[in-house]
């Protein structure tokens, strides 16, 4: 059961998130999988929440795509993982569908939004954000997918902006700290996982949006890398 989401996003002011994050759109991704090695263990979960701007000009949820996902062929699941997250991978009822069907639905989304914001990229918000991109990139080069829409390598964090802002860095203890309630019992679903990231993820740009809207805009013309090592 997913937390009620803050105010949707209004599709009219869609354009200003474009300007927010330097033409980047924040996507926020969670996965639930078979262990924890992107190479070898199965993807069994993917889902992505939207985000967009209220009237007010706050960031808010918007839509959440989710689907069950079959594991690849000779893909290693962990016992000990799968009983955290309560997963079975090979019910009959289970309404899974392959890796790269569920990928390439995702990706469809992520790109009309992108269009509709005017971004010319995705970024990955997630809650140790690295993990989720980590299997996220094992699985777009194991589906050959030649274009995704997400950087492959920049993030938002949301442990790291929890910690900043609210001294806490486990999912259910900011959760909590943000006053925005947290369901055990719903925890490790990645709908579920991902709705309250974007909620928490949402309330810390916001709390911030004082200070970002105080720093003047960039005058200096020396170019500034957008790719690399330092540059994203």
């Amino acid at each position: 059961m997913a937390t009620e989401p803050v105010p949707q996003a209004n599709a009219g002011v869609l354009t200003g998130l474009g300007e927010r994050f330097r033409g980047f759109l924040p996507v926020v991704i969670d996965l639930e999988t078979g262990g924890f090695n992107a190479r070898t263990d199965a993807l069994l979960e993917i889902a992505a929440v939207l985000l967009g701007l209220d009237e007010a000009g706050n960031l808010c949820r918007g839509e959440t795509f989710a689907y069950h996902v079959m594991p690849f062929a000779g893909a290693n699941l962990e016992p000990a993982a799968l009983q955290v997250t309560g997963i079975d991978p090979h019910h009959p009822l289970r309404p899974a569908i392959p890796e790269r069907d569920a990928l390439q639905r995702v990706f469809r989304e992520v790109r009309n939004a992108m269009k509709a914001a005017g971004c010319t990229r995705a970024v990955l918000v997630g809650h140790n954000a690295h993990f989720d991109l980590g299997f996220l990139n094992e699985a777009i080069a194991r589906c050959d997918i030649k274009r995704s829409p997400f950087h492959p390598f920049a993030i938002f964090d949301t442990a790291t902006l929890a910690g900043v802002a609210l001294g806490q860095t486990v999912l259910a203890r900011a959760v909590r700290a943000a006053g925005l309630g947290w369901d055990e019992r719903a925890a490790h679903t990645a709908t579920y996982d991902a709705e309250v990231t974007a909620d928490l993820f949402c309330m810390i740009v916001n709390r911030f949006r004082p200070l970002y809207e105080s720093v003047p805009p960039l005058t200096d013309t020396q170019p500034v890398p957008d790719s690399g090592p330092t540059g994203a």
